[in-house]
């Protein structure tokens, strides 16, 4: 059975009001990208675009191209974040305008970043700037909208005629089984679909077996799996010598990728439905500067060895539960894109073509 690649996508390459406010006029992604410093000796930042520029994701021209990009590449889908708070959206318009880019020929799924929003990147987490307010009644009008505006689209990625949805922090909502069967009753009796296909990440530690609420499987959030390790420097040889700090303020937080790509490929895999996932590489110090974490180890090279491995082992569950999840497409300020940058170029991208096609 053939396996089906699904890339996740972030949706804030363009200015809103809200991030006018918060941030900045004017702010993106681009905007902490672009404002990255090396912090030590070695350290690769800014990490910067090419072959796509610094693109505005309202644009068509600019959909059009990174579904192409991708395409080219083996990815056969795009897992977009959706950002709901009680029926107000942000970071809308690229989906809308891909809904309405009947011409995008490009599979989608929506996966519901369903956090609070807070002022984390400059440390205070406790100023909340958009708040989740979990009730049964938005339960039905968040699905009532999904139904009636994205899943009815022929291109959204269904199994079984039944629309994936992703929830990526379960354990925030209340009584999330009860939000499950609303979701479900919703769907069939309101808009006849046969039934949703809904899934769970394993995210923050937050595993759990997805049947038991109400879900019918899991996706392995692979960009928190493989920075759990601290870097050990003195088992690195060399590694004090490369890491001299430009500046004497606190350590930089080093993560082992190499350690944390063994353990994914060495996991126990449950044995309820699991989606495996993997990362091209770590580093949020874009957003988070110095509070950030940089992992030591990436490359496309280890990249391809552990897709490669995903690609090799994984057994569909049937004809159309075959997904594959590789996070991220372009998580810039995170250091986790297949898009092509300046140290790379078209690297990550070309490892993930060989990977598939072997």
């Amino acid at each position: 059975m053939k396996i089906k690649p699904i890339a996740f996508v972030l949706p804030q390459f363009h200015p809103i009001p809200e991030n006018d406010q918060w941030w900045g006029k004017g702010f993106t992604e681009w905007t902490n990208v672009t404002k990255a410093q090396p912090l030590f000796e070695g350290h690769y930042q800014p990490q910067l675009p090419t072959d796509l520029g610094f693109y505005d994701l309202r644009l068509p021209e600019a959909r059009q191209a990174q579904a192409d990009l991708a395409q080219a590449y083996g990815i056969q889908g795009f897992c977009y974040y959706h950002y709901w708070f009680n029926g107000k959206r942000l970071l809308e318009q690229p989906i809308d305008g891909m809904l309405q880019q009947k011409d995008l020929n490009m599979p989608f799924m929506l996966c519901w970043a369903n956090e609070n929003w807070t002022r984390r990147w400059d440390g205070n987490e406790d100023d909340v700037l958009m708040k989740q307010d979990y009730n049964l009644e938005d339960d039905k009008e968040h699905m009532r909208w999904l139904c009636e505006n994205v899943f009815s689209d022929s291109r959204y990625i269904k199994v079984d005629n039944k629309p994936v949805f992703v929830l990526y922090r379960h354990s925030l909502l209340p009584d999330i089984k009860k939000t499950a069967a609303i979701w479900r009753e919703i769907a069939i009796n309101e808009f006849g679909f046969p039934d949703l296909y809904l899934c769970i990440t394993d995210s923050f530690g937050e595993t759990s077996v997805p049947q038991k609420l109400g879900f019918d499987a899991a996706i392995e959030f692979s960009p928190l799996a493989v920075i759990k390790n601290k870097l050990k420097i003195n088992q690195k040889k060399g590694l004090f010598d490369f890491f001299k700090k430009k500046s004497k303020s606190s350590p930089i937080d080093l993560r082992d990728f190499e350690l944390g790509v063994k353990n994914c490929i060495e996991k126990k895999i449950p044995d309820y439905k699991f989606y495996r996932c993997v990362t091209p590489s770590w580093d949020n110090t874009a957003r988070k500067k110095e509070r950030g974490a940089v992992a030591i180890g990436s490359s496309p090279e280890l990249y391809y060895k552990w897709l490669d491995y995903i690609v090799k082992h994984f057994i569909p569950y049937s004809v159309e539960e075959n997904f594959i999840f590789i996070n991220a497409m372009n998580e810039w300020a995170e250091g986790n894109h297949l898009e092509p940058c300046i140290k790379y170029g078209t690297a990550y991208l070309e490892a993930t073509k060989k990977a598939l096609e072997n």
